[in-house]
């Protein structure tokens, strides 16, 4: 099924139209974002229940953006009529003259020169099995409790096993002199996080689930529940990681998390028009094994990250920012683009109609290789299979990257031992590591539990991952 169009957004089309047809009188350039979304979460454990609307991703309206040709300006609001026009107007011809009288010392203009624009008229959905708001707040809370018993009852070891789902159903209207834009999309995520003690401290094991849909999420983590609770239980024999560089295979999740980390951040072209990105000076130059293809792009996979076009009424893209180990390109919004010359490539995105849009990643991963998971194993004399990534930082300033991850299973001529280290911080030099790349699986997957921010605020939904992957990487 297609998610079903925003109400609200119909209803207040035609009013935006007005607007628009207002302000092109007096500017050469004009858009409006209109944004309706509802959003929800829910977790139980052993001592909580708890059901809240997710003010973060709950939101309705507006953000208007215009430019005189050299500067542009932007207002965003949440109430509009007829009889409201008038005073919206002035009051986004007040921002304007605010951009163009006040510029701080020290400080220079910079132009922005709009392109001009295809006339493009799109109307999109993405698919769903199960609608969770259809389902009801007690059939999922039913659904979690079930997820969370089958846990408790693998060990009277395990402490507490913590159950979350969260959804998000949205629309989107842009609108431009020569767009008309609209999309309907959801999303739909769950983790599970178990605890068992280990004497005074606490072992921990967390998985999340997400795709492009609905509460069809749910059967997977009833499924996957009671693996989770024996890896938890395995983490009590875990040993502290002697520091070292050893060869390692990442999973999937730990590929994501060093994509994310590693080069994601760092072809963020808005760093360009900074200068905080040391990755601006290496545009085709070797950075990668040869082995390693890249991509980034709302339309480059399907999952939490997907849309149909950007908060800046680009089209979704598929961006090859690596192509066998050479950098190709970064990622943009339109904004960045103007000033450096380029393409945006669909990347400009809001944390809401109040907020800048930014350069930020969408699905992000490596394309796989031609190896298996076992042939990689086999492959390695002494190492790690690196699993369970828990976080993670970059520096694209200077490329260097510190993650947390939660398993290290050894390796041993060729086997896997049985015996695990936790928990594992993993550093480096960026170029080293992704350039002792020398073996990929064919499987690719990639996860999108999780939200990114620029720098400390600003958080978006985000996926990445990849291919396993064999490198040499420093463990501490």
């Amino acid at each position: 099924m297609k998610v079903r169009e925003s109400e609200f957004i119909r209803r207040k089309k035609p009013i935006l139209k007005k607007l628009m047809e207002q302000l092109s009188k007096q500017y050469p350039y004009v858009s409006i974002l209109a944004t309706d979304s509802k959003a929800k979460s829910y977790s139980v454990s052993r001592r909580n229940t708890a059901i809240s609307e997710d003010g973060l991703l709950t939101a309705r309206g507006f953000v208007a953006k215009i430019s005189d040709g050299k500067h542009y300006a932007e207002y965003s609001f949440n109430r509009i009529s007829d009889a409201l026009l008038e005073d919206i107007c002035v009051q986004i011809g007040e921002t304007m003259a605010l951009s163009q009288n006040v510029v701080p010392e020290g400080m220079f203009e910079s132009e922005y020169l709009f392109p001009e624009e295809e006339k493009i008229a799109f109307n999109g959905s993405t698919d769903y099995e199960i609608d969770p708001e259809e389902m009801g707040d007690d059939v999922i809370l039913n659904h979690l409790n079930r997820v969370k018993e089958r846990g408790l009852t693998v060990s009277d070891k395990i402490l507490d096993c913590s159950v979350r789902c969260n959804y998000q159903k949205y629309s989107k209207l842009f609108l431009s002199g020569q767009k008309e834009l609209e999309q309907n999309v959801m999303w739909t995520t769950g983790a599970i996080a178990l605890v068992a003690p280990r004497g005074d401290e606490l072992k921990d094991y967390f998985r999340g689930f997400s795709n492009l849909g609905g509460a069809e999420v749910l059967a997977q983590m009833e499924h996957e529940v009671e693996e989770c609770a024996r890896i938890t239980l395995e983490l009590l024999d875990s040993e502290p990681m002697v520091p070292g560089e050893y060869e390692c295979i990442c999973a999937p999740d730990v590929t994501g998390m060093i994509v994310h980390e590693a080069f994601g951040h760092g072809v963020e072209m808005d760093m360009f028009v900074k200068k905080r990105a040391l990755a601006e000076s290496y545009v085709g130059q070797y950075v990668a094994s040869e082995l390693v293809t890249m991509r980034d792009g709302a339309s480059a996979a399907r999952q939490t990250a997907t849309y149909f076009f950007d908060d800046e009424g680009t089209m979704a893209h598929d961006t090859v920012v690596i192509d066998k180990g050479i950098l190709k390109q970064g990622i943009s919004d339109l904004q960045s683009a103007l000033v450096l010359g380029t393409e945006p490539t669909g990347n400009g995105r809001r944390e809401s109609f109040k907020r800048k849009a930014y350069t930020r990643m969408t699905n992000t991963y490596f394309e796989g290789g031609t190896n298996t998971r076992e042939e990689m194993i086999a492959s390695i004399s002494y190492g790690f299979l690196l699993e369970n990534a828990s976080s993670g930082m970059e520096d694209p300033k200077n490329w260097g990257i510190q993650c947390m991850v939660n398993i290290a299973r050894e390796i041993r001529d060729g086997k896997l031992t049985g015996r695990i280290c936790s928990p594992i911080v993993l550093t480096g030099y960026v170029p080293d590591l992704l350039k002792s790349i020398s073996m990929m699986s064919e499987e690719v997957i990639l996860g999108g539990g999780g939200f990114c921010g620029k720098g400390y605020k600003e958080w978006v939904k985000v996926s990445d991952g990849g291919p396993y992957i064999k490198a040499k990487i420093r463990l501490g």
